[in-house]
């Protein structure tokens, strides 16, 4: 319903209450209490280079509610940086920060009885937790991303985040020079923005083009650039627009536009993450999607997009090839996308790419047309087998064989295994086994990737294959299952695998088994045990009771 025909926060009883009296003290007049009040999630920090040029697009957003004759309401959220604490303690409150993030926008936005909101991020969870909190609120809302980050450069290549991890592995292994380690080091990251490849930020961005949560050609934008500031002021402007139309994110977020979503991430070769957090988009959003619907997905849309990790390009490349929109009237064109979605402009997606040339330029080779087409099928496939019954998440592009049959390594956290490859006792064939690090047992599902990026670095990406109840981060790629569930915590199979035990990673016959007879499994579970809490207070410890389990997007709320 409009705003001017529904009960706004101001009809609510600050018009004629000494609650209006705190509203003087920031400045407001009479006449604002007419005007919609709009939430702006401001995620700037100085943490890391993702969100450190947030501010900027911030207050562009806020100068365009105000001439948009609205009530900007600015207030925080936090963010915690995936690439500076991965391999370390901290990379447990990555996913974590997802959910606080989401609680920060559905207590701001419903304590303060807004009228609108619009959430500003930039490192992987941002993403995800502002969409979750979104939804919750379900007030019009709008998603402006921070931007990505321009490629470093080394000695002619570009370069990227996940270039330093594998850095690690080269030098470690002695096939890269000192010179080249530091120079890769020192260049990797040269501007604001998140990391560059069609990891978990732009992958998630991305997905919220074709979701009609975010304007058009705005998920692909550098940090840096000044389009990235006129794309705040646009998103400021349509959002007020937006909320005087009553267009709500329930009314947006449905079940065909998630499948848009997942379309899209098929077809760019985008992050296994963005597996988790759709399941908890959907959750929050009170949509029926399983792992079965990735799947579905998967099999009918291509993997159009040459881009990092597994490709060779970045996401301002996908930019200057036309973006996001391009690859959406592509799949839109072949049949692929529900064009009838509404978006938080008004419009439906079909009319929002009107005017998107119909095939990609012949001058670029980052998106290719339907007949040429990268995969035939979608990369993040969902295997199953005794060792995954609930179901795990493989990217499978990139690879030139998608299965292995070998012998388990396993190791009960990230660190022991990652010294184990640095100490060159993983060989060729061998299928290392990380447990202990799902949503409960980790706790937080941390990402794996520096024993991944230590796999590449020392040329066996293809030839070990890495089974975890963890997460990877976007920048992985190789012979990897991760979101195992149920998870080794819970008494999953994966809790149960020994040293020396044959398994199979099968992408094509979507398997992930364990080969061991039944009997023997039930005695080893008959003598497992569950190991006691790794933290007893604090927000892990909160996380670690209220999660749900990976397939079902390890969701708190």
């Amino acid at each position: 319903m409009p705003f001017n025909e529904r009960s706004s926060h101001i009809t609510q009883g600050i018009a004629r209450s000494p609650n209006r009296a705190m509203y003087y003290a920031l400045g407001y007049d009479r006449a604002d209490f007419d005007k919609p009040m709009i939430g702006v999630a401001n995620g700037h920090s100085t943490i890391t280079p993702c969100n450190a040029g947030l501010q900027p697009l911030a207050d562009a957003a806020v100068d365009a509610i105000k001439a948009a004759d609205a009530n900007p309401q600015v207030f925080g959220t936090p963010t915690i940086s995936d690439g500076m604490s991965m391999g370390t303690e901290g990379m447990k409150y990555s996913l974590v920060s997802r959910e606080v993030i989401a609680d920060c926008v559905e207590l701001s936005v419903q304590g303060q009885w807004m009228d609108g909101v619009l959430v500003l991020g930039g490192c992987d969870k941002n993403m995800p937790g502002g969409m979750i909190g979104i939804l919750r609120a379900n007030v019009p809302a709008i998603y402006v991303y921070g931007g990505t980050i321009r490629p470093g450069r080394w000695k002619g290549e570009d370069l990227s985040i996940v270039s330093a991890f594998e850095a690690v592995g080269a030098f470690m292994a002695g096939t890269m020079s000192e010179e080249d380690f530091n120079g890769i080091e020192r260049n990797a990251c040269p501007t604001t923005g998140s990391c560059g490849g069609m990891y978990t930020a732009n992958t998630m961005s991305s997905s919220f083009e074709a979701l009609g949560m975010s304007l058009m050609y705005s998920s692909t934008m550098a940090s840096p650039d000044r389009e990235k500031v006129d794309n705040a002021t646009e998103s400021g402007r349509v959002l007020v627009e937006a909320v005087k139309k009553g267009i709500r994110p329930l009314d947006i977020v449905t079940r065909d536009s998630i499948e848009n979503a997942v379309a899209l991430i098929m077809a760019l070769g985008g992050s296994t993450n963005a597996v988790l957090h759709y399941l908890a988009i959907a959750l929050a959003a009170g949509i029926d999607w399983t792992l079965d619907d990735f799947e579905r997905v998967r099999r009918k849309v291509p993997v159009l997009c040459d881009l990092k990790p597994s490709g060779k390009y970045m996401a301002v490349d996908l930019h200057s090839a036309g973006g996001v929109p391009q690859v959406l009237k592509i799949l839109l064109n072949a049949g692929l996308l529900h064009g009838n979605c509404l978006t938080i402009t008004g419009r439906t997606l079909a009319e929002e790419l009107h005017d998107v040339p119909d095939a990609p330029r012949t001058d670029q080779d980052v998106i290719m047309p339907m007949e040429r087409a990268l995969y035939r099928e979608g990369h993040l496939a969902i295997l199953r087998g005794n060792l995954a019954e609930d179901g795990a998440v493989a990217k499978i592009t990139g690879l030139k064989s998608p299965a292995i049959t070998g012998p388990a390594r396993v190791f009960d956290d990230e660190q022991s295994a990652l010294e184990a490859i640095l100490a060159d006792r993983i060989r060729p064939g061998d299928v290392m086994v990380l447990r202990y690090l799902g949503p409960r047992g980790g706790p937080g599902m941390p990402e794996m990737l520096a024993p991944t990026s230590a796999l590449i670095g020392r040329g066996l990406g293809e030839s070990v294959g890495l089974v975890t109840d963890g997460r990877f981060s976007g920048g992985t790629w190789g012979m990897v299952v991760g979101h195992v569930a149920p998870e080794a915590y819970e008494g999953g199979a994966i809790a149960l695998v020994e040293e020396g035990d044959i398994i199979s990673i099968d992408a094509r016959e979507l398997l992930l088994q364990l080969h061991v007879d039944e009997a023997e499994l039930e005695r080893r579970r008959a003598a497992w045990t569950q190991p006691p809490p790794r933290y007893k207070r604090g927000v892990l410890a909160k996380f670690a009771m209220l999660a749900r389990p990976a397939n079902e997007g390890a969701l708190t709320g």
